[in-house]
């Protein structure tokens, strides 16, 4: 579902003169169905920088990056909105909504179906938002609550492929048992997902290997 092969990234700084920063060269790795890695490295090494290169934030300088048949480096931006509507699911680690939408809109608008309401209301149940706040903008949340209406967001509807950066950040311990079900049961349905967890434990959990991106730096 994943198929990513020799990625090079640099960053130009315009501002300092057209300074050219590698950051990336040679990435190399492949993601199957039902299948979930993890990506590993010191701090800086790249492991975000890849992922959104993945999700098509990033445009890579060179190589390929197949996502369910599709070339996310080559791509028309109207290639790309459509995996995101249809193929790609994304948790970030910050949560990126219009200001004055209700939380149980944010939550279900990736559905396009009567019941969606019912399946937000049902995740964001299962996720502990209590629904005095559903109707709420999200942007009033706390940080351990807006980290679950965005992950409650990314899985409500199915995706082949799921990037999930830090998904257990910021959560007590029963919510992080929730996002550690909701990530096996993505699995168990075929989604093919790469993951960013400083959380060991739950890495060591849902992740069937890892990838030290340190290597590519």
């Amino acid at each position: 579902m994943i198929d990513v092969q020799n990625v090079t990234k640099t960053f130009t700084l315009h501002n300092q003169g057209g300074t050219v920063i590698p950051v990336m060269q040679g990435a190399s790795l492949s993601v199957a169905a039902g299948e979930c890695v993890g990506l590993i490295g010191q701090s800086g090494a790249g492991k975000s920088t890849l992922m959104r290169m993945i999700w098509g934030n990033y445009l890579a300088a060179s190589g390929s990056i197949m996502v369910a048949g599709v070339d996310v480096a080559r791509a028309a931006p109207r290639e790309i909105i459509a995996l995101r509507r249809h193929t790609m699911g994304y948790v970030s680690q910050f949560l990126r909504v219009v200001p004055r939408v209700p939380t149980i809109d944010v939550v279900a608008e990736p559905l396009d179906c009567e019941d969606a309401h019912e399946q937000a209301a049902a995740l964001l149940t299962r996720l502990r938002i209590p629904e005095r706040l559903w109707g709420l903008s999200p942007t009033t949340f706390s940080g351990g609550e807006q980290q679950r209406v965005n992950i409650a967001r990314g899985f409500i509807a199915p995706r082949p492929v799921l990037l999930l950066d830090e998904p257990t950040a910021s959560l007590d311990a029963a919510n992080r048992e929730t996002v550690i079900a909701l990530i096996e049961e993505a699995k168990a349905a075929g989604s093919a997902i790469i993951g960013i967890f400083h959380d060991e434990g739950a890495r060591d959990r849902v992740c069937d290997r890892v990838v030290n991106v340190t290597r590519f730096a």
